[in-house]
């Protein structure tokens, strides 16, 4: 019987996904923001690394992995997936139910993108205002030395 397995790629390490939280918690506190719930996802949408800090909503985590996955889903921010589809609203509800809720097309999904621009992983972050967490989402990105995915367009 072998003692190993085939081990899977890593697209965001588990060390790089815990960096950028703590980048992301603490743009938050620098801020002075509602408490967060951060979470960063692989490219294949699996959770890496979450932390919820105390007092953190009960609904945060699934908020956060909503918009992580609607970033990972359509290939840009998740605030952005919402401004584009404005008025489609049977769009957006499809999109939601196929995905199993895990389509949360509002601020705060953020793109992790390697120096090449492909895509690594994604950071939801939930507990403030949406745009408020995703300029924590994109300050916990880019303090752990990666670029910020945004919009693609510019």
């Amino acid at each position: 019987m072998p003692a190993d397995v085939y081990k899977l790629m890593v697209t965001l390490p588990l060390d790089e996904a815990r960096s950028i939280i703590a980048g992301s918690l603490a743009e938050g506190r620098r801020r002075g923001l509602q408490p967060l719930t951060v979470v960063v996802l692989d490219a294949g949408g699996h959770v890496v690394s979450l932390d919820r800090e105390d007092g953190s909503g009960t609904l945060r985590v699934e908020v956060a992995k909503g918009k992580a996955g609607a970033a990972l889903g359509i290939g840009i921010g998740s605030g952005v997936v919402g401004e584009r589809n404005q008025g489609r609203d049977a769009f957006l509800a499809s999109v939601a139910t196929a995905s199993g809720g895990v389509f949360v097309p509002v601020p705060g999904g953020v793109l992790v993108l390697d120096d090449a621009s492909r895509v690594i992983g994604a950071v939801g972050i939930s507990g403030d205002a949406s745009p408020e967490d995703q300029a924590c989402a994109v300050a916990g990105i880019e303090s752990a030395g990666y670029t910020a995915g945004l919009d693609a367009a510019g």
